[in-house]
């Protein structure tokens, strides 16, 4: 009885909380001063109905950058989180309670076109903090407002890492190496602010479900980026009601089994999700890495990406000849076995045998040991470049052994053919 009691709690909560597909991302950011290896970093994770992402180069008016961008910005003059060779890198989320109260069926201020293209600007000028400071400062002056209502997450090749929660008049500061406004060393955000109207709070759900996450992992003093990465984006506990989805894990995936599947951090509009890991002082800025799942993060593993020359990327990840992530396409033909009802509110419910179960053939189990292998790999080939430098070659054959490395992992554990 316990079983359908909690089953029953589950749904009724799932279906009185919000439900909106709107953008709606988590974040925190750490300070080098409580990370394992003295390097800060910054992660968000993205949710947003344009669900069909890719990773580009971009060669901008200063400083060449790597990004997170929409199949559909064939210009790639949006960005959603990206780091450039100086060092600096930006991930923002919508904040939402800014600006005070928006009247019903208002679009929010800024819109998301506003919050790419600024971090576009950004990422092609902009090598600290200061320098993104003036840079909001600049748009305020000229525009005479920021046009703007998110939370943006900064890092530099100094150790600098803070949050700027950017209304249309002005921003606030949060910076995670302030004892004062960080005391654990780390910062959350999720779609409101803490200088904002605090009655017009949204994301809290996912806002629990990391605070929980972070504190356990601060005061066990374990505070490394990988757990970030490969464990949080996929937390099957929900930040309110405290259920596991694992507790409810099935023997196996010959019968369906359905579930709400609301205000997890990981959800049905979840794109992509990014964990930028700056350097050490007086470390190589173009050692900066992006830990990047391109697409759901439940059914895509994690990929480090940094910046050379010749400004390649591993061709699973960017744009093919029809204009598509392969990658990303393979991790939709995954996520439609997830949520196959499409009618009515069908993508509010998963079908936890094809993710989770006792038989260890869920999608995600699968997907956790090929991730597993790349960062043993990624591990080694760092090594040697933080040893040696970044060279083009080096990177090059490391993106080889990727491309070729999922393109088996995929048709041998999927079926899935992924044609590079």
């Amino acid at each position: 009885m316990k079983f359908f009691a909690n089953i029953c709690l589950l749904m009724t909560v799932a279906l009185l909380t919000g439900a909106t597909k709107s953008a709606a991302c988590t974040s925190v950011i750490v300070s080098g001063k409580v990370t394992p290896d003295g390097r800060p970093y910054i992660f968000k994770n993205r949710d947003t109905p344009n669900q069909d992402n890719l990773v580009v180069t971009v060669q901008g008016s200063k400083y060449r950058f790597i990004a997170i961008v929409g199949r559909q910005d064939s210009l790639n003059l949006n960005v959603w989180s990206g780091h450039n060779e100086a060092g600096f890198a930006i991930a923002n989320t919508a904040a939402y309670n800014l600006n005070g109260r928006q009247k019903p069926g208002q679009p929010r201020p800024n819109g998301d076109e506003k919050d790419g293209n600024l971090m576009y600007k950004a990422l092609e000028t902009c090598a600290t903090l200061a320098d993104f400071e003036h840079l909001l400062d600049s748009i305020k002056q000229a525009k005479g407002t920021l046009h703007s209502n998110s939370n943006f997450a900064v890092l530099d090749a100094e150790g600098g890492v803070a949050y700027y929660e950017t209304g249309n008049k002005g921003y606030v500061k949060f910076d995670a190496n302030d004892p004062i406004q960080a005391p654990y060393g780390y910062l959350i955000r999720t779609n409101h602010g803490m200088s904002g109207d605090r009655s017009l709070d949204q994301g809290i759900e996912r806002y629990l479900a990391i605070q929980d996450y972070m504190t356990r992992a601060g005061f066990e003093g374990n505070l490394g980026f990988e757990p970030i990465i490969r464990k949080v984006t996929r937390t099957l506990t929900h930040g309110l009601t405290r259920l596991n989805l694992w507790d409810f894990a099935p023997q196996d995936d010959s019968q369906p089994v359905y579930f709400p599947f609301r205000d997890f951090i990981p959800r049905w509009h979840t794109a992509s999700a990014q964990l930028i890991q700056g350097v050490r002082p007086g470390e190589d800025p173009r050692l900066t890495i992006a830990w990047t799942i391109p697409g759901s993060t439940l059914t895509t593993p994690a990929i480090p990406l940094w910046i050379t020359a010749d400004g390649k990327l591993p061709q699973i990840v960017t744009r093919n000849s029809q204009g598509h992530a392969t990658l990303v396409d393979a991790g939709f033909e995954l996520k439609k076995q997830l949520f196959p009802i499409e009618r009515g509110n069908g993508t509010d419910y998963i079908n936890l045998a094809k993710l989770i179960n006792h038989a260890g053939t869920g999608i995600l189990q699968k997907i956790e040991p090929i991730e597993t292998e790349i960062f043993a790999r990624s591990e080694q080939a760092l090594n040697a470049l933080r040893e040696n430098g970044p060279t083009a070659k080096e990177t090059a054959e490391f993106y080889h052994w990727i491309d070729i490395f999922l393109k088996e992992q995929y048709k041998r554990k999927f079926g899935i053919e992924l044609r590079i």
